[in-house]
């Protein structure tokens, strides 16, 4: 769970426009973001599966092909 500290900038009107935060908040804050984004790409690859797989010699030739 992530705990922030931050602080807020206003315009001239009152309204939070603004969000400032210690660094090492931030990068816990995208370190999460990298996270889920992840999970996200798995959850699509897992709906995808069709089961198929190939030996990992054939899969490191594949990629070497298309560098």
């Amino acid at each position: 769970m992530l705990i922030l500290h931050p602080q807020y900038i206003k315009d001239i009107n009152g309204n939070e426009s603004f969000v400032i935060l210690p660094v090492s908040e931030f990068d816990d804050v995208m370190e999460e973001m990298e996270d889920l984004e992840d999970i996200e790409l798995y959850d699509e690859a897992k709906k995808n599966d069709t089961g198929e797989r190939i030996p990992v010699e054939e899969a490191f030739e594949l990629i070497e092909a298309n560098r």
